[in-house]
């Protein structure tokens, strides 16, 4: 069967990567409340991975992987979702769901810093004013008094930007990376192959295990909305835009996701919005813009 490939197409899968992931970060926040990290994610991405293969059976997709696609889509899985949203999803029991989200808006710098060692191009002059903003707004962010006295805030700062790291070097290898060509599918295996490691993990350090029936009516309709949309929809537009769109453009996602978050976080949660973490919200994502906001982030001589 043929795969959309049209600017509508398109336009609706940027919608869901800077929409639907903006307000995950809520809905993490609800679930790991009640419910341990691991267990969480492993779970989410279980129910999401069994649901994408069957519907990629019904449209009659090819289930078929070879070998290294199967290795491929295991390294992306692990780099995605075991680190990259398991140990994040654990920070989120330490910062503000807004506050997580901002530190994640950093990608594209680490996308950035990544292409730079990878291809061993120079930079162009705005991309080096974006990375010189972006730096001094994680300062301003961790360095508010509130945060950096505390201990556990710092050392889940730190997994959150080795979270963003993890994510960063995925991004570039899923764009190179012998997948199957569907990204649905691709998708599916990619969730089927973390879920094994996330519960692995759950199991290891002996995490508490809460059926569904035990948890309250909020971790259900969030579980819920994570599978169907933060999973399925959002995660599978990640995955096609990948292979559509430039890594560049696909992580512009990252100065729009915050915004969502930190409005989210506010309005239901009650999170504290400070002024300093408003000026460093607005000088973060400025050196995002900067960073993204040219077709090529390299000059061509090396």
């Amino acid at each position: 069967m043929k795969q959309p490939n049209s600017k509508i197409f398109i336009i609706l899968a940027f919608f869901a990567i800077y929409v639907i992931w903006g307000s995950t970060y809520l809905f993490n926040k609800i679930a790991v409340t009640e419910l341990s990290p691991l267990f969480l994610s492993a779970t989410r991405f279980t129910f999401a991975g069994i649901l994408i293969l069957i519907i990629s059976k019904f449209l009659k997709y090819s289930l078929k992987i070879n070998k290294r696609q199967l290795i491929n889509a295991a390294i992306a899985g692990f780099l995605f979702l075991v680190y990259g949203n398991g140990v994040f999803v654990w920070s989120l029991k330490y910062v503000d769901s807004g506050f997580g989200a901002l530190l994640a808006s950093t990608q594209p710098l680490f996308v950035l810093l990544l292409m730079r060692l990878i291809d061993g191009k120079k930079m162009q002059k705005k991309s080096i004013i974006g990375v010189t903003l972006g730096i001094f707004g994680i300062y301003l962010l961790v360095s508010q008094q509130n945060i950096s006295a505390d201990e556990t805030n710092i050392i889940a700062i730190f997994m959150i930007l080795s979270c963003v790291l993890s994510w960063s070097y995925g991004s570039v290898f899923v764009a190179k990376a012998d997948l199957p060509k569907n990204f649905f599918v691709s998708t599916g295996y990619q969730m089927i192959v973390a879920s094994i490691f996330l519960m692995m993990g759950s199991f290891l350090f002996n995490e508490t295990i809460l059926m569904p029936n035990q948890w309250s009516k909020e971790v259900q309709l969030s579980m819920v909305y994570l599978i169907i949309f933060g999973s399925i929809v959002a995660f599978t537009a990640f995955n096609y835009l990948l292979k559509n769109v430039s890594t560049e453009k696909v992580s512009t996602s990252a100065y729009i996701n915050p915004i969502i978050a930190l409005l989210l976080g506010y309005l239901v949660l009650d999170e504290e919005l400070t002024k300093q973490s408003i000026i460093a919200a607005i000088v973060l994502l400025t050196g995002v813009y900067f960073i993204t906001s040219r077709k090529r982030i390299y000059n061509k001589d090396k």
